[in-house]
Parts: C-alpha cells; sequence; structure tokens
C-alpha cells in the first residue's frame, strides 16, 4: 500500500530520535540509581535524610515567604488561613503582592492582614498584570522596608503560589540544609484527583518521576537545580548577589519562567544549590503540594509558558561561552521543542499503522509496512524498549505516591500528555515568533488557580487527642482513660468538657488547630445587621451558624460546628458567595443570636 511507503518513510527518522531521547533519559535513570543507592549508604549530614532532633537542633532562621498575586482573590485568604495554622516553624513572615488595579485582591489580602501580624501586604509600583518576576521584585523592596521599620533581617526568602499547601515541616528541611547551601528546593508533587481527570493526572506522573528521578540525577551529575517556583529557599547571600549581578533585578522581569532562570543565575555565581529528595513522613510525602491545571484547555496554556521562558525564550538571557560547561541540561531542558512534536507524529504514525496492518489482515494481504520497516528493526526495537523502561520507571515513581491503582491508569496519560504538550509547543512557538517579529514583550500568562478543599486535606488533619495532649491541655493518661470511659456515641471533646477534664474554650481551641479554622467571634464593628438576616432563621439555629460579614466577594460565617458537606451544601441554597467560617463556642453562638436575630 502507498500509505505503509509513507508511513515508513517518516518513521525511520522518528525512530532515530526516540532511540536517542531513550537513550539520553537512560543516563538519567542510572544517575537517579546511583544517587538513591549513595544517600542509602551516606553517613554525609549533607545527602543522608535528617532526624526530626537533628532538625529541631538547628537555630531558626528568620524566613519571608513571597507570594504572588493576580486576580486571586478567592484563593488567597484560604491560603494563607491554612498556612499559616499548618507550618511548625517559629520565625516566618508572609509577603504578599498585589496590583494596584486589582481592588478584589487587595481587599481580601487586608482581611488577612488584619488577622496575621506576620502577613504584609505589598502593592506593585506597575499596574498589573506585568510578570510574576517583576511583582516578586517589588515583594522584596517592601521587605526591605519592613526590616528598617522593626529592626529585623530575613536571612531565608522563599516563594510559594496562591495554590500552595506548604508541607507543615518545610521550612524546618530548608532551615536544616541552608547550613550548607544558599538555594534549597523543596519537592513539589500534585494532589491526588480522581482517574478520570486525565489532564491533572498528567502532573501527577510527571512531576512525581521529576522529583525522584531528574532532581537527584541532576544534582549528582553537577547540574545546576531550576527552581520549581515554589517551595524554592533562597539565603540572603544570594539574592542580595542576585542583584548586585542583575542591576538588582533579583527576579529577570522579562523572562517568564525567572524561577528556572534563578536556578541557573545561582549556580553560574558558584553558589551551592541542593535538592531535597522526597522523604515520607508519617505517611506523607515532604512536598509542597497543590491542583494543576485540571483540563487540557487550561494545562496546554500553562505549558505553552513553560515551553516559551525555558526552551525559547531562555536563549536569550545567555551565550554559549556563559553556558558550555551546562549545555548537556540545556540540552535536556529544551529538547522538548522537537520532541513533543515527535512524540505526537510518533503517536499518529503508529494509529495509522495498525490501520494499516488491520486492512491486510482482513483482505488477507502482506502487511508491507512490515516489510518497509525491515532495514532498521533492530532501532526499533531498542527504542520500543527503552520507552517501555521509562514508562515503567514513571510509573513506579507514580505508584509511589498516589499508589499502583492509580498508576496503572499511565498509558492513557501518557497518550493525553503527548497531546497537551503539542499543542503547548506549537502555540509557544507561535507566540514566541509573533513577539519577536512585533517587537512586544512577552506576558505573565496567569494560571487560574483553585485552593484545595478541606476534603483533600484530610489525611493530613491531625487527631483531637493528639492535639489535645501536645498542647497539654489534658496528660496521655487523661486522653486513654477518657476513651475507654466515654459512652458510645459521645465525641470525645463533649465528653471531655462535660466530665470537667478541659473547657469548652479548650475544645474549640483544639478544634480549631484540627480543622485550620479561624477561632473567635467577630468583632461588633465587623458585623453588619443586614448581613446577619441573609439566611432564615430556621437554617441558621439548625445548622448553628452566623453570617455577618461580607468582603471580598465571600460570605462571612460564625459557625458553633465544623462544617461539614452536608452544611455548606444547604447554606449555598441561600448565598452564591465563597463561603468563609469561623469558628465559635455554643456560648459564643447564643449571645451572637441573642444580639443580632432575637
Amino acid at each position: 500500500m502507498p500509505l505503509d511507503h509513507w508511513i515508513a518513510q517518516l518513521l525511520a527518522p522518528l525512530a532515530f530520535w526516540v532511540l536517542l531521547n531513550g537513550l539520553d533519559d537512560l543516563v538519567i535513570d542510572i544517575a537517579a540509581l546511583w544517587s538513591a543507592v549513595r544517600r542509602h549508604f551516606s553517613r554525609d549530614p549533607r545527602e543522608r535524610s535528617p532526624t526530626a532532633a537533628e532538625l529541631d537542633a538547628v537555630p531558626p532562621r528568620r524566613m519571608a515567604i513571597f507570594v504572588a498575586l493576580w486576580k486571586e482573590h478567592r484563593v488567597i485568604q484560604k491560603m494563607i488561613d491554612n498556612n499559616v495554622m499548618r507550618l511548625r516553624y517559629p520565625l516566618v513572615d508572609f509577603f504578599v503582592g498585589v496590583y494596584p488595579n486589582d481592588g478584589p485582591t487587595i481587599a481580601a489580602v487586608e482581611q488577612v492582614v488584619k488577622r496575621y501580624p506576620n502577613v504584609h501586604l505589598s502593592i506593585s509600583a506597575n499596574p498589573g498584570p506585568t510578570s510574576k518576576a517583576d511583582n516578586l521584585n517589588w515583594i522584596f523592596q517592601r521587605m526591605l522596608l519592613h526590616e528598617e521599620q522593626h529592626g529585623v533581617r530575613f536571612e531565608m526568602i522563599l516563594t510559594h503560589d496562591a495554590e500552595d499547601l506548604i508541607d507543615p515541616d518545610a521550612l524546618r528541611w530548608i532551615n536544616y540544609d541552608a547550613q550548607w547551601y544558599d538555594m534549597v528546593q523543596i519537592p513539589v508533587l500534585a494532589l491526588p484527583t480522581p482517574l478520570h481527570e486525565l489532564a491533572h493526572g498528567v502532573y501527577c506522573d510527571e512531576f512525581a518521576e521529576f522529583q525522584f528521578k531528574d532532581m537527584p540525577a541532576r544534582q549528582l551529575l553537577g547540574g545546576f537545580i531550576p527552581s520549581n517556583g515554589v517551595g524554592t529557599g533562597f539565603s540572603r547571600r544570594a539574592l542580595e548577589q542576585l542583584a548586585a549581578a542583575h542591576s538588582n533585578r533579583i527576579f529577570e522581569p522579562a523572562c517568564l519562567t525567572e524561577d528556572y532562570e534563578n536556578g541557573w543565575r545561582i549556580h553560574n555565581l558558584g553558589l551551592a544549590q541542593k535538592f531535597i529528595p522526597i522523604r515520607f513522613r508519617d505517611g506523607r510525602p515532604v512536598a509542597t503540594r497543590e491542583f494543576f491545571p485540571r483540563s487540557f484547555h487550561t494545562a496546554v496554556r500553562q505549558r505553552s509558558r513553560w515551553v516559551t521562558g525555558i526552551a525559547l525564550q531562555s536563549w536569550e538571557f545567555h551565550t554559549v561561552r556563559e553556558t558550555w560547561q551546562q549545555l548537556y541540561w540545556f540540552w535536556r531542558d529544551r529538547k522538548s521543542v522537537i520532541g513533543n512534536v515527535a512524540t505526537a507524529a510518533t503517536n499518529i504514525l503508529f494509529v495509522l499503522g495498525g490501520g494499516t496492518w488491520t486492512a491486510a489482515r482482513v483482505t488477507h494481504q502482506d502487511w508491507q509496512l512490515a516489510h518497509e520497516l525491515s532495514r532498521f528493526y533492530p532501532v526499533y526495537v531498542a527504542g520500543l524498549a527503552l520507552q517501555l523502561l521509562h514508562a515503567s520507571i514513571r510509573a513506579a515513581c507514580s505508584a509511589r505516591v498516589y499508589g499502583w491503582r492509580y498508576a496503572c491508569g499511565l498509558p492513557l496519560r501518557i497518550f493525553a500528555g503527548n497531546w497537551i504538550n503539542l499543542f503547548a509547543t506549537l502555540i509557544a512557538i507561535s507566540t514566541y515568533t509573533r513577539a519577536r517579529l512585533t517587537g512586544r514583550p512577552l506576558r505573565w500568562v496567569k494560571t487560574e488557580h483553585a485552593y484545595p478543599s478541606r476534603a483533600a486535606l484530610v489525611n493530613e488533619r491531625r487527631l483531637l487527642g493528639a492535639i489535645l495532649t501536645g498542647s497539654q491541655w489534658i496528660t496521655p493518661a487523661q486522653l486513654d482513660e477518657a476513651l475507654e470511659a466515654k459512652p458510645p456515641g459521645v465525641r470525645l471533646g463533649e465528653y471531655l468538657v462535660a466530665s470537667g477534664a478541659i473547657t469548652e474554650q479548650d475544645l474549640y481551641a483544639a478544634l480549631s488547630l484540627q480543622n485550620n479554622l479561624p477561632l473567635g467571634p467577630p468583632e461588633p464593628e465587623e458585623v453588619s445587621e443586614a448581613t446577619t438576616r441573609t439566611l432564615p432563621a430556621a437554617i441558621a439555629k439548625k445548622w448553628r451558624v452566623l453570617p455577618f460579614r461580607v468582603a471580598a466577594g465571600e460570605l462571612f460565617v460564625a459557625a458553633s460546628e465544623l462544617p461539614g458537606d452536608e452544611m455548606q451544601r444547604d447554606l449555598r441554597r441561600f448565598s452564591s458567595l465563597e463561603i468563609r467560617f469561623h469558628l465559635i463556642t455554643p456560648t459564643e453562638f447564643h449571645q451572637l443570636v441573642e444580639r443580632y436575630l432575637e
């Protein structure tokens, strides 16, 4: 068949590309394996996993977390509330950067600034959106002003996004490795989503593989460590040297992937970098977790920015003389421009070849494609074997984080990922070419963010008894006694209050910590009497809730019951606003009802 001939002609050069790419990845596979073996047997404190006691023995450095925003008013309050309460680190401040023309986000950040003294608002001098790097540079200036006003100095600066779920121990790990390194990268992993969400599943698989395999291999082989953009800790010395070397542009404003660029810059300055390998503590990986784009369109949009910044734009910032020692890593990072197109073309030819094989079987003819391919048969076999090996390694990495049931969907997600990457690459090439021909700057292509729901954090939630004993409200002996003595159906907290072991206020303070909810009734000046009557009185009393304020597109509700799914569904029938819960005691709830509803 003529079609078989053309398939063979096109497949031959692609087969050599697949083989070359597979051999390239094999180098990384072997290096990653050797890195894991070295860490397992090493006694060097810089390589082995530290114990909890060793983490605690290092004096804490004062840290600043930078969060750059553009139209993130729906998620930023949840991000700050959750992470402020979960972080097990004593010296940390959040500096949140917004644009002067983003009123809703400014209002949302002002609300959290009122609640937390360690959260600070930074307003860029430029209307947005400019670039994330530009926003981060203004945040750095805001931090310097804060230092002058309060007589403090931040020794480590971290970058995070509005959707990040920071691991409770992340800052302790960064603080430990900051003894030796000027840039420390915590792993970044996607939160699990249902199997049918293929686009997000691609991120789950690829980030698991990249963090388990590629990053440790780069460290072992002397490659520069690219920042992941989130969960990256920079020493003060590193940022000051970046400022001196690049005219105070700590983060390159013209760059779409300033995180990748800074990883290279810091390495080029001769400063030490460290990627912290994925470790599991209490059944969870110590990593920054987040939701990545969950639809085909949004995934293509985000990845087009990555391809544009890393594979295309980064050529503008470096000469060959400057980068020749790292050419292999630049090759690996930039080969996606070819690889993403070649992989999709291979998929198409594979399907067409399957069609001609089926036609040959039906018509009882020889499959001409088999004869056409026979000249390069060893190349095809070797390439296919390497692809199967790499897919197996990716499946193992994914299974380590998400389980083998999730990993079984890998073949379908690989196919989906190939097409996401193809369209992202084509858009990136088009965008970059158009920008260079017209002389227009590349703009920040912002990803729409969703913050993890409380259900996504359920495996992180500590037991109430552990909080009560850890905070020394009761002793372990009292906890054991209460667990044995409380009648069936009676909640532990209620029993402890009834028996006089703790007060109602103690219980709700513990529940606040357990469920990451703000605690305490609103101040009178915060309460809008019109808002208190937005819910029917019967619904308010049924769920023991009282709405008290509307701000930044959100309805603030005081509740003496933990907000379960049924409660939230019931309340949403009466308001389309995002609901923000504040936990109050039953006594405080009755006082509010008497004042505003009766």
